[in-house]
């Protein structure tokens, strides 16, 4: 299995709600739940936080994960995660640290547990895949579009509606974290690549927080399912 490390990218600067990775969740702040996500899982042996803000390298720092500074021009609202994966990579490896596996952990994604990225992480291995993505099934989730000032649906013939159980099987992509090699993401550019997997989370498990009404319901679903012990 070799090195494995958790790389979470935290910008400073967020849009929808100020200061989202440090936002007070479920008695912490944001970010720290994917810090501790991760020092739980028995898989990965180092965590590390990628940010430009101060107050998140220091939290970071408290929470017992390791810290690099993001340079400005990578911490933008246009900077790609696979940018701040690549610059952290390349600050470990600069200390002295080989790395065979990345987990890219997004903090704005708190519903998962250390469980998923064990069983992430062996499902790599035993498949022998190159990438993977984290995934929820929603077999039932019709799509629509405003096309040009129509309502259009995108994913199924609403002519010929079939019953739930006739509808084949798709999974969201969930954005709770990805696994890839140091290689994939520099040969690339990308965290998907070569031979992909998907582990299939569980349902409750499948909203990420961009805005206040999110956070809310990521709080309820996160007490309810009991994940914040």
């Amino acid at each position: 299995m070799g090195n494995v490390v958790a790389i979470i990218p935290a910008r400073a600067g967020s849009k929808g709600i100020p200061g989202k990775n440090l936002m007070p969740f479920c008695g912490h702040p944001l970010l720290t739940w994917s810090i501790v996500q991760s020092q739980k899982a028995n898989c990965i042996d180092s965590v590390w936080v990628s940010s430009d803000g101060d107050d998140i390298l220091k939290i970071s720092h408290d929470y017992g994960a390791y810290v690099i500074e993001r340079p400005m021009q990578l911490s933008g609202d246009r900077a790609s995660s696979e940018s701040a994966w690549l610059h952290a990579i390349e600050s470990i490896e600069a200390q002295g640290i080989a790395i065979d596996w990345v987990i890219g952990m997004q903090a704005t994604s708190p519903l998962r547990e250390a469980k998923d990225l064990e069983l992430a992480l062996q499902q790599v291995i035993s498949e022998q895949l190159d990438s993977l993505l984290s995934v929820v099934e929603v077999e039932d989730f019709f799509i629509w579009r405003n096309h040009a000032g129509k309502p259009e649906s995108i994913n199924y013939d609403f002519h010929n509606r079939k019953p739930r159980q006739a509808i084949e099987k798709k999974y969201l992509e969930n954005g709770s974290f990805y696994i890839f090699s140091p290689d994939l993401l520099r040969n690339t550019g990308n965290r998907l690549g070569g031979k992909v997997g998907m582990y299939i989370m569980e349902r409750h498990k499948m909203f990420q927080i961009d805005n206040p009404t999110d956070a809310r319901l990521c709080e309820v679903v996160m007490k309810g399912y009991q994940l914040d012990r």
